[in-house]
């Protein structure tokens, strides 16, 4: 009751970006991606990349989570709303994602390794085709660790990541999918850097994207703020506060510009 109170009265007092960035960030992780992916599938405009992308970095103990508050929240069930909304091989892909159960331990079988590097290889690169169904299998149900350590044993074989084979071969939100998991069961700090660079420097059609910087920002801030941040000054030279300082000063209110810096922590 108090916490519905407390939404409905920032609601009434806050507006914009700050409204919906505060909004999120009073939720738990959970309930803050359960809103996200809900809000994407089920909006007056659907963005099944913001879906995509939630879904994909997420471990499978936070989506096991995610979909019984899912379900509370909008009184359907993640899997059907995914259905109804997204389509293909991106379709199957995600629906296996979701449902399929992965460990989560470090440990990796060698054999299985290099079984599954071949298997991708003659899955895409060897023949003119691509077998998307063996893509969909080994993206679903291994773990992070087996991933990036199929990763590394196509780099070692082939001569090239493997992130390359799913450029070559895949394409639209299916290719996009793919590389959202592979790039954080690689490294999760690494991908969310990258998406912060191409938000603050305006990559694509709509130039600096604020909502995806919000987003980052608030949904990463309590998991790996600290490793993107790492990772950010050690690909660009520069600090990722000061980057969105500045890529927002045109664009964003002082004050939801003052909210997002604070939720970065120091400045380095």
């Amino acid at each position: 009751m108090y916490s519905e109170d407390l939404d409905q009265r920032l609601s009434s007092e806050l507006r914009g970006d700050l409204q919906r960035a505060v909004l999120l960030w009073m939720h738990d992780s959970i309930r803050r991606d359960a809103t996200m992916v809900g809000q994407a599938l089920r909006g007056t405009i659907v963005n099944l990349r913001i879906a995509t992308e939630v879904l994909c970095s997420r471990t499978p103990s936070q989506i096991q989570q995610l979909k019984p508050v899912y379900r509370s929240m909008f009184g359907a069930y993640v899997e059907n709303d995914i259905k109804r909304q997204a389509s293909g091989y991106h379709k199957k892909l995600m629906l296996a994602y979701v449902v399929t159960p992965r460990h989560e331990d470090p440990e990796v079988d060698a054999m299985m390794v290099e079984t599954d590097a071949k298997a991708l290889f003659k899955a895409g690169e060897k023949w003119l085709g691509t077998d998307e169904k063996t893509f969909i299998r080994i993206f679903s149900e291994r773990s992070r660790a087996h991933l990036a350590a199929v990763n590394s044993a196509y780099r070692s074989t082939y001569g090239k990541p493997l992130t390359k084979a799913v450029k070559k071969k895949t394409s639209g939100n299916f290719e996009f999918a793919l590389l959202t998991i592979l790039r954080c069961a690689d490294n999760p700090g690494k991908y969310f850097a990258k998406a912060l660079h191409k938000a603050v420097n305006g990559w694509g059609p709509w130039g600096k994207d604020d909502t995806t910087i919000a987003r980052i920002i608030v949904t990463r801030a309590e998991i790996d703020m600290q490793d993107i941040k790492a990772e950010y000054i050690k690909k660009h030279g520069k600090p990722l506060h000061d980057a969105i300082h500045s890529a927002t000063l045109r664009t964003m209110f002082g004050n939801d510009r003052e909210f997002l810096l604070s939720l970065l922590g120091p400045n380095y």
